[in-house]
C-alpha cells in the first residue's frame, strides 16, 4: 500500500434492521478513517397483510448520504459498497421494475411453513444441500410463503434480489446476487457456492429468478446518470461483503484458527471461520449454519438472538420516560445480581411488543422473581445473553473438536462493557471487543482490494489494526457464571 498526497474516499453504506448509515472511509497515511456523513431510522410499515420494508425510503437516504459524499470529498470518492442484514428480498418483475415492497422478515407470512416445506423435501435432506440453520424467516420459506399467497406474483417474477442487491441495482442499473448475502437464504449449496438447484427445484421455484451469483469485490458498475445527477457524485459501485455480518467479520483483527467471533447488535451471530463446510448430524443437531466468508471461507456460526430484547424494551420505556443507553447499563450494573433468566431464542420475543411485559410474564412461568424496574430487567437480559453465549460456545467445541480461543466482539453491541464484562465472566475467556465499527470497515476492506489499493485481506486486516482501537476484557468470578449454567439451560430446554 502506497502512501498518498491525496486521501482516497471509500463510501460504505451500512444498513441494520432498526437504523442505517452511510460512512465515509478515508484512506490516508496508510491509516483509514471513518466518518458519519447520515444516519438514519429504519423502521417497518404495516400495510395491508403485512408489514414490509420502506425500500424507496431507504434508497432516498442513501441518495442523502452519497449527496454528502460529494459535497465534502467530490471526486476523491472512489466507489460505494452496500451491506446489510440478510435473508429479505425484492421481486422484479421482466422491465426490472420492484413488484412489491419487500416483506420484513419478523412477518407472520411464513407461519407453518416451515413444516409445509418439510413434507416436500425432508429437514435433515435440506440441511445437507444448504448447510444453514432452521430460522422461520429463512429467504426459501420466504419464497415459499410467497407462492403460495401470492402464485400470480411469483409467475411474473423474473428475478429475485437481496436488499443490498436491489439497492446496488437502483443505483448502477445492474442485478446480481452477492455471495456472502445469497449464502443467508437456505437456498446455497455452501460446497459448491452456486445455488442449491434440488432444493429449489423439489419446492416448484422458478429457476429464473436467481441470478449468476457474484463475489465479494466483483464491479457492478458506474452510478447510473440519475444518482449523479440528484448527488453530484461519480463513483463506482462494488458487491461487498454484501451481508453485514461478512462485512463486520473480515474486520476482525485476529484471524486466528481458534479465535471466535461475535458479532453483535440486534442478532448475536456466533461463530468462526472455516475452509470448508461443516455439514453432519451433529451440526444438524446443533443447528450450526454455513454461510460465505468475503474471503471464500465459510463462516460457520450460530444465529442468536442478541440486543432485540433491550431494544424492544428500551423502545416501550421510551414511551413512558425516555432513557439513554449509557443510564439503561448503569442500572442494569446495579441491579442485584442472577435472580432471574430468561431463554432469548424464546419464541414468545420473536415479535414487536410489549417486551417487559412478555419477559415478566416468561419469569413468572417458571417460577423466577419477576423483574420489576428497568435495571433489573436490562441485568436479566445481558446476563441471560452472557450464559448463552457460554451454550453456544461450548457447542462449537463440541462441534469442532477444537478448543475454541479468544472472544472477538465486533460490531454496535462492542461498546456495552458490562455486557462485554460479563460474556468473559460466563466464558472465563479474554474478550477483546472493537472495532466498533466492524461492519463499515470490513465493507470498506474489500472495496480497497477491489480498487487494488491494498494486495491482500491480511493487508486489509493490518490496516484495520492500525487504525481502531480496541479493548480487553478478563474474567472475573467465572465459578459464580458456572453456577448459573444448569439452571439456564433448564430454562432453555423449556
Amino acid at each position: 500500500m502506497e502512501t498518498t498526497e491525496r486521501p482516497l474516499v471509500y463510501v460504505a453504506v451500512d444498513l441494520g434492521a432498526g437504523s442505517g448509515r452511510v460512512i465515509a472511509g478515508i484512506l490516508e497515511d496508510q491509516r483509514l478513517r471513518l466518518e458519519e456523513l447520515h444516519r438514519f431510522p429504519n423502521e417497518g410499515m404495516h400495510l395491508g397483510r403485512h408489514w414490509h420494508w420502506d425500500s424507496t425510503g431507504l434508497f432516498q437516504n442513501i441518495l442523502t448520504g452519497l449527496k454528502t459524499a460529494a459535497e465534502r470529498y467530490g471526486d476523491a470518492v472512489r466507489s460505494i459498497g452496500i451491506d446489510t442484514w440478510g435473508v429479505d428480498y425484492g421481486l422484479l418483475d421482466d422491465k426490472g421494475e420492484l413488484m412489491s415492497l419487500p416483506v420484513m422478515y419478523r412477518d407472520s407470512r411464513t407461519d407453518g411453513r416451515m413444516d409445509e416445506v418439510f413434507t416436500r423435501m425432508p429437514a435433515r435432506e435440506l440441511y445437507a444441500s444448504t448447510g444453514n440453520q432452521f430460522m422461520f424467516y429463512n429467504t426459501l420459506f420466504q419464497l415459499y410463503a410467497e407462492q403460495a399467497e401470492y402464485p400470480e406474483r411469483m409467475e411474473q417474477a423474473e428475478r429475485v434480489l437481496f436488499m443490498p442487491d436491489l439497492l446496488n441495482k437502483w443505483l448502477c442499473g445492474v442485478s446480481a446476487n452477492e455471495a456472502t448475502i445469497a449464502s443467508t437464504a437456505q437456498l446455497v449449496n455452501p460446497a459448491t457456492g452456486d445455488w442449491a438447484w434440488d432444493v429449489i427445484d423439489r419446492l416448484g421455484l422458478p429457476r429464473r429468478i436467481f441470478q449468476n451469483i457474484v463475489q465479494p469485490g466483483a464491479q457492478l458498475g458506474e452510478l447510473r446518470s440519475e444518482v449523479t445527477e440528484a448527488t453530484g457524485l461519480k463513483a463506482s459501485v462494488i458487491a461487498v461483503g454484501c451481508h453485514d455480518t461478512a462485512s463486520a467479520y473480515a474486520a476482525v483483527p485476529d484471524r486466528g484458527i481458534n479465535s471466535v467471533y461475535l458479532s453483535s447488535g440486534t442478532w448475536s451471530l456466533l461463530g468462526q471461520l472455516r475452509e470448508d463446510p461443516l455439514i453432519n448430524q451433529e451440526s444438524f443437531d446443533l443447528a450450526f449454519t454455513n454461510e460465505r466468508a468475503v474471503d471464500g471461507r465459510i463462516r460457520l456460526l450460530k444465529n442468536l438472538c442478541g440486543l432485540w430484547l433491550i431494544q424492544e424494551c428500551k423502545r416501550s420505556w421510551d414511551e413512558e420516560s425516555p432513557i439513554s443507553w449509557e443510564e439503561l447499563v448503569e442500572e442494569a450494573a446495579a441491579a442485584p445480581a442472577f435472580v432471574s433468566l430468561v431463554n432469548p431464542d424464546d419464541e414468545r420475543f420473536s415479535t414487536p411488543g410489549d417486551m417487559p411485559a412478555r419477559l415478566q410474564e416468561a419469569c413468572k412461568q417458571s417460577g423466577q422473581a419477576v423483574p420489576e424496574h428497568r435495571g433489573a430487567i436490562a441485568r436479566m437480559i445481558f446476563e441471560s445473553l452472557a450464559l448463552k453465549y457460554r451454550v453456544t460456545y461450548e457447542s462449537l467445541e463440541t462441534l469442532t473438536g477444537d478448543s475454541p480461543g479468544t472472544l472477538h466482539i465486533v460490531g454496535g453491541g462492542s461498546q456495552n462493557r458490562l455486557l462485554n464484562q460479563f460474556a468473559a465472566s460466563a466464558l472465563n475467556r479474554e474478550v477483546v471487543a472493537g472495532p466498533v465499527e466492524a461492519t463499515a470497515a470490513g465493507n470498506i476492506l474489500v472495496q480497497l482490494l477491489a480498487d487494488e489499493e491494498i494486495d491482500s485481506h491480511d493487508a486489509g486486516v493490518q490496516l484495520i489494526q492500525n487504525s481502531f482501537d480496541v479493548e480487553t476484557f478478563q474474567p472475573e468470578d467465572p465459578e459464580k457464571w458456572d453456577a448459573q449454567l444448569e439452571r439456564f439451560r433448564s430454562l432453555s430446554a423449556t
